[in-house]
């Protein structure tokens, strides 16, 4: 499974990039809001630290808006992954853009129809929701599992993106599923490293070694 971190926090994604463990960014209106910087600035800051894809979206709802916004964000760098909402002219904007070469993410799903159609017009990423799905009384794992199901009887290549990943869990089942891939806020992927017994362990092994009074 590959890790991307849902975050804008350069620093955050610099320590996370260090460890090895990332291969992609994902942002959204939200997040860049958040970070108080240009949008622009901060995603060109972004793709030079990432080999992997960096989702920049459109805010255009419209077909056009939205072929003019992301000409401007493909020219940021090579790595950046248009990210599009699962409307009409959404999906019609997929087409266009991956036909033309260009990675999409495909985001905002939050049923499996919503899943096949982004498949079908080409979507390099779809970004189900998981959270957000649980949030409102439905069950986010399950979504992906119908994804997984239907991808894998037709074959179709978009990579399962899971977004709005809130803990654990979300991670582990969604690994277990065959998720391509989960993005996630930088606490979610460092917490996946906590576990009492590690802890414990390591206590005792240093308690364990003072008492011998060798250095190394």
């Amino acid at each position: 499974m590959k890790f991307f971190a849902d975050t804008a926090d350069i620093n955050d994604i610099r320590e996370l990039a260090a460890t090895g463990l990332l291969d992609g960014v994902t942002t959204n209106p939200s997040i860049i809001a958040k970070s108080g910087r240009d949008f622009l600035e901060v995603a060109r800051e972004i793709c030079a630290i990432v080999s992997g894809p960096v989702s920049a979206e459109v805010i255009a709802l419209d077909h056009t808006g939205m072929l003019r916004e992301a000409e401007v964000l493909r020219k940021i760098a090579d790595n950046v992954c248009i990210k599009v909402p699962l409307t009409i002219d959404g999906l019609k904007t997929c087409k266009v853009l991956t036909d033309d070469g260009t990675q999409v993410n495909v985001t905002l799903c939050f049923s499996a129809n919503q899943a096949l159609l982004a498949a079908k017009a080409g979507a390099s990423f779809i970004s189900p929701f998981v959270g957000r799905h649980d949030d409102n009384g439905f069950d986010g794992l399950a979504l992906i599992r119908d994804i997984r199901l239907i991808y894998d009887n037709y074959g179709f290549q978009t990579e399962i993106l899971v977004a709005s990943v809130r803990h654990g869990i979300h991670v582990l089942e969604a690994a277990r599923i065959g998720a391509d891939v989960m993005t996630a806020p930088p606490a979610v992927i460092k917490g996946l490293v906590d576990h009492v017994l590690t802890d414990k362990g390591i206590e005792g092994f240093l308690a364990d070694w003072a008492k011998t009074g060798q250095a190394i």
